[in-house]
């Protein structure tokens, strides 16, 4: 496989609104192909995108992911159809469930048949942005009389995908798919599935874009880096769905581990499940030329838009990191 025209930065800036549009305009200037908003609770993933689209005249903005929980489609479709006509022909909607943590926790929703929300979500929100008047009753959403104006151009619809089901739902519902938080040795049964929903869908899963959000950290300080994955991530692999996500992908005795240190509200326990060894697989730490090479074999493996979510306990690894990525040194 041919190495993409196409890699990405994931955004926010934690907390910093003027950072984060500064850091978007920097990707612009410097070749990257889109930059991708994450919901996770701090700056709003679609108002950022809103933002960032005055800020730049080129680059894609993708959102992986916005949870669809807290959103109705309608409110979705006007909202999508605001940022598109703020980027005509540059915005893409990314959707996904989120998990249990977010959105029982924070949002107080009941986490309920994540695949099929999706998948309403998705079929409904699509006849919106079709301008359809909408007539729905589906198992977890229903809809009627509401019609938006069409985007100036289509804006595509991503899914994101962990396991089998949610995967082959994506490749056959999406125009692209969102991969997230996995070792590289577990890409191949994630694309089978995916291809399995694509042809389900009439498409060859080589038509969809699969987007990865890479976990990366240039540095001479690995320790340093490997200790900032457990403990951002433990509470990730505590959740039913990422717990569950990492048995499935290999480490079943790793995710009983993480589910009893978390219930028993043992940090030491849940946070030493994750060992140098797995961090090392779910992220991609070292110097520039084994992070260029790693995120390289992501792609010939089957990823068509590597995204970098660059982090480190030190700022200056942010910057490292971003710099080594640029399309002029990894492409």
């Amino acid at each position: 496989m041919s190495m993409p025209t196409r890699i990405g930065l994931s955004l926010p800036v934690p907390g910093n609104l003027e950072a984060t549009l500064t850091q978007a305009e920097w990707a612009e200037q410097n070749g990257f192909d889109g930059i991708w908003f994450a919901d996770s609770g701090d700056l709003d993933a679609l108002t950022l995108a809103a933002a960032a689209a005055q800020r730049t005249e080129r680059v894609r903005i993708g959102t992986a992911v916005v949870p669809v929980y807290p959103r109705s489609p309608a409110i979705f479709a006007s909202t999508a159809t605001t940022i598109a006509q703020l980027a005509p022909g540059r915005f893409i909607l990314g959707l996904g469930s989120s998990s249990h943590l977010m959105i029982e926790g924070w949002h107080g929703i009941e986490f309920r048949k994540p695949l099929t929300r999706v998948k309403e979500t998705t079929l409904l929100l699509r006849s919106m942005l079709g301008g359809e008047k909408s007539a729905f009753e589906g198992t977890t959403l229903r809809s009627h009389g509401y019609r938006a104006v069409p985007p100036p151009q289509p804006v595509p619809i991503y899914l994101a995908g962990l396991m089998p089901k949610m995967l082959e739902m994506a490749g056959e519902f999406g125009d692209g798919v969102v991969l997230n938080l996995f070792p590289m040795d577990a890409l191949p049964k994630m694309m089978e599935h995916i291809a399995i929903g694509a042809e389900r869908g009439g498409k060859r899963v080589a038509e969809l874009d699969i987007v990865c959000r890479h976990q990366v950290c240039v540095t001479d300080d690995v320790a340093g880096a490997r200790e900032f994955v457990r403990k951002r991530f433990a509470p990730y692999f505590s959740t039913p769905v990422y717990n569950n996500f990492l048995s499935w992908f290999g480490f079943p005795e790793k995710a009983a581990t993480i589910a009893e240190g978390w219930k028993e509200k043992d940090r030491a326990k849940t946070e030493g499940a994750l060992d140098d060894a797995l961090v090392e697989q779910i992220a991609v730490i070292g110097d520039a030329d084994k992070c260029r090479e790693e995120i390289r074999e992501f792609v010939r493996r089957g990823i068509t838009t590597p995204v970098i979510s660059a982090f480190g306990p030190d700022p200056r690894q942010y910057q490292d990191t971003v710099d080594a990525f640029r399309p002029e040194r990894f492409l």
